[in-house]
């Protein structure tokens, strides 16, 4: 999917105004989170979504044994709306998971405790459907299964899969085949997917 052109307008403003982010801090900082977890040490030692994604990848196959590669990652302002925003969607039939950038601002800016956690729950879920799951309840409750087992109930990256509206309660998961309604900038991250590419490009 190349750039498209056109933004959507007027509408961060309303999340500035409407923005509640909901966090309860003895979930990261309480003795029920394992600090020497090996995958919450990795992800507290990402330095950015191509990281993080990697991460996602190992944790995948560890719990599924399934894989995909060559995939894209873009992000894009998709703006939102009084009835929710979407935090990111896969497109029919293609290689790119397009990921919300408004949400993700707006949570570094909030509590960036939160940002990687976020990050990881959002890749996971689409990651999922680049799988071929396709049902939305099937692939909350397979994101959860994964977390809580790979990180602990407890841990942020499980409360996001367990009920994702305690942290951002104007964020909704679109169904499947979703587009936006509304033309959108497009750019595409860098190296995602790297592990799929090491093997063939220097």
């Amino acid at each position: 999917m190349g750039v498209i052109s056109g933004l959507f307008r007027g509408r961060g403003h309303y999340f500035q105004n409407v923005w509640r982010f909901r966090y309860i801090r003895e979930m990261t900082n309480g003795s029920s989170v394992n600090p020497s977890n090996p995958y919450a040490s990795q992800l507290n030692s990402a330095k950015d979504m191509v990281d993080i994604f990697e991460i996602v990848k190992k944790v995948v196959w560890k719990t599924t044994g399934k894989e995909r590669a060559g995939l894209m990652l873009g992000l894009a302002n998709l703006g939102g709306g009084p009835r929710g925003f979407v935090g990111a969607f896969y497109p029919l039939a293609t290689n790119i998971i397009v990921v919300n950038s408004l949400p993700l601002r707006r949570i570094k800016e909030t509590d960036p405790a939160l940002y990687k956690p976020y990050i990881f729950h959002i890749l996971l879920h689409e990651y999922l459907h680049t799988l071929g799951i396709i049902d939305e309840a099937a692939t909350r409750a397979k994101a959860y299964e994964i977390s809580a087992a790979t990180f602990g109930k407890d841990h942020p990256v499980a409360q996001f899969a367990a009920d994702l509206s305690r942290f951002v309660p104007k964020l909704v998961y679109p169904y499947y085949g979703w587009q936006p309604s509304e033309d959108y900038v497009l750019e595409l991250v860098k190296g995602f997917d790297r592990s799929s590419t090491a093997s063939y490009i220097n």
